[in-house]
C-alpha cells in the first residue's frame, strides 16, 4: 500500500479532477488526512426551503471541478483532506422526519397550537428528541476525530448540526470565539418549538461558557428579540450587519479596515461558522433561507485570509445550508468555500 508521501509524489495536482469519491479527487484516505470533514445530512427543522440535507453530497460530487492551487497556501492539499460521505442512518432518519416537520410547521403557520393537538405535539417531541440524538452523535464523532489527532470541519445540512462539535471543542478549549458568517443571527430560543432548531444554533451555543465571544458578520434578517439578546450580551456578541457594513463602506471605510475590526474583536482561538446564505444569494440560490444582500465570494475569502494572517488559531469550522443535489452551482461554490476553510484551519495550526 502506498504511503501518504508516495501519494503526494505520484499525484498530479495539475491533472484532471478525479471522480474517485474523494473531496476534490484527492488520493488520501481518512487515516492519512490532517483534516477530516464530517458530513451531516440533516434539514429537519428548516423553516423555508428544504434540500440542504444533501448539500454535503452535492459538495462532494462537484468538488473534482476545483483546481487545487491556493495562492495563499500553495501546498495546502498536501496536508491531506478527507470528506466522509453522508451517514446513511441520519440520511434515512432525515427522510422520515422531514415530512412530519413540514406538516407541523404548516400547522403553526396556520395559527395552530401544538398543545391542543396530541398528534402534532407528539411530532414536536419526536423531532426534538431526534435532533438531540443527532447533536450527541456529532459530539461523539468529532471528539473521537480530535482524539485521533485530526482537525475537523463539519459540513451540513442545516445550521443546527455543528452544536455537538462546539460542545466537543468546549471540552478541549477553556475559551474561544466564534466568527459567524450568516444572513441570520440564529439567536431564537427554540424556534417553532424545536429546541435544536437551525434558527437557535447560537442561542444554544451561547449557553457554553467557553464561548467567550460571538462575532456575527453579514447579518440582514433578524427579529427584535434576537437583536435585544445581542445588545444585552454586552461585548460577548458583536454584530456586523450587512446594512451597517455597506453604509460604512459608502461613507469611506475600506473593506480591509472592516475586516481588521472584525478580526481584532476575536480572541486568539477562533471557530468559523459559515452559513452559505451569508453570501449574496446569486452564489447560493438554493440555500434554505436566501436573503438579498450579503458578502461577495472574494470578500468572504478575504475575511478568512485576514483571520489567518492575524496569527489567530482556527480551531474548527462548519459550512452549512449549501443547496442539495441537482444544484451544481451551489455545490461548486460550496466546495470552494469548504476548501478555503480547511486550508486556512490547517495553515493556522502549522499543517499547510
Amino acid at each position: 500500500m502506498s504511503s501518504k508521501q508516495d501519494k503526494i509524489q505520484t499525484f498530479d495536482p495539475n491533472g484532471v479532477g478525479l471522480q474517485n469519491g474523494h473531496f476534490i479527487g484527492l488520493p488520501f484516505e481518512e487515516e492519512e488526512a490532517e483534516v477530516v470533514l464530517l458530513s451531516v445530512p440533516w434539514d429537519v427543522t428548516v423553516s423555508f426551503g428544504e434540500g440542504t440535507s444533501s448539500g454535503p453530497a452535492n459538495i462532494l460530487e462537484c468538488s473534482p471541478q476545483l483546481d487545487l492551487f491556493d495562492a495563499d497556501i500553495p501546498n495546502a492539499w498536501q496536508m491531506g483532506l478527507f470528506m466522509r460521505p453522508a451517514n446513511e442512518y441520519w440520511q434515512r432518519r432525515n427522510e422520515e422526519l422531514r415530512p412530519l416537520s413540514k406538516r407541523y410547521i404548516e400547522f403553526l403557520e396556520e395559527g395552530g397550537d401544538p398543545a391542543t393537538d396530541k398528534e402534532l405535539s407528539k411530532i414536536q417531541e419526536e423531532i426534538n428528541q431526534s435532533c438531540e440524538n443527532l447533536k450527541n452523535w456529532v459530539y461523539l464523532e468529532t471528539r473521537q476525530l480530535m482524539e485521533a489527532g485530526k482537525l475537523v470541519g463539519v459540513v451540513g445540512g442545516e445550521h443546527s448540526v455543528p452544536l455537538g462539535y462546539l460542545q466537543a471543542l468546549a471540552e478541549r478549549y477553556p475559551s474561544f470565539g466564534i466568527l459567524q458568517i450568516d444572513a441570520h443571527m440564529d439567536l431564537r430560543e427554540a424556534f417553532e418549538g424545536f429546541t435544536w432548531s437551525h434558527a437557535s444554533i447560537f442561542f444554544n451555543a451561547l449557553r457554553l461558557p467557553q464561548v467567550s465571544r460571538l462575532v456575527q458578520v453579514g447579518i440582514r434578517d433578524y427579529c427584535e428579540a434576537e437583536w435585544e439578546l445581542a445588545q444585552e450580551s454586552g461585548a460577548r456578541v458583536q454584530v456586523y450587519t450587512d446594512q451597517g457594513m455597506r453604509e460604512m463602506q459608502y461613507e469611506g471605510t475600506s473593506f480591509h479596515d472592516l475586516c481588521q475590526s472584525i478580526v481584532h474583536s476575536l480572541p486568539e482561538q477562533v471557530y468559523i461558522s459559515f452559513d452559505i446564505d451569508g453570501l449574496d444569494p446569486g452564489l447560493c440560490p438554493n440555500t434554505g433561507t436566501p436573503v438579498p444582500g450579503g458578502l461577495q465570494f472574494p470578500e468572504a475569502m478575504y475575511l478568512i485570509k485576514q483571520v489567518l494572517e492575524s496569527g489567530k488559531t482556527i480551531i474548527g469550522f462548519d459550512l452549512c445550508e449549501v443547496g442539495g443535489q441537482g444544484h451544481e452551482w451551489d455545490g461548486n461554490v460550496g466546495a470552494r468555500v469548504l476548501y478555503k476553510l480547511a486550508n486556512a484551519m490547517g495553515a493556522s495550526q502549522g499543517k499547510g
